[in-house]
């Protein structure tokens, strides 16, 4: 973690669309290196996406080029947002 709270290779991605899945989330940021964890949020009553996820990558340089290529792009017709998580985040 940097002196700002920010978790150097933890992503933090939101706005998915509610039919993305772990295991697409997971290879779509396999492009850009090793997908540690890709673990979309559920609402734990009904099981439903939260339409956010968090992505763990084996390096910063993998997180950051993550970021580069995927934050604003569509996902199944959703621009989705790819971000560092920042530690208040990871809770």
């Amino acid at each position: 973690m940097d002196r700002l709270g920010i978790v150097e290779n933890c992503l933090y991605v939101g706005n998915l669309p509610s039919s993305a899945t772990d295991a697409e989330l997971k290879a779509k940021f396999e492009q850009f290196g090793s997908v540690l964890s890709a673990v979309i949020a559920t609402d734990s009553a009904t099981g439903r996406s939260k339409r956010f996820a968090h992505i763990e990558m084996a390096t910063r340089a993998e997180a950051l080029a993550a970021i580069r290529r995927l934050n604003m792009t569509l996902y199944d017709d959703v621009i989705m947002s790819v971000s560092r998580v920042r530690a208040d985040r990871r809770s």
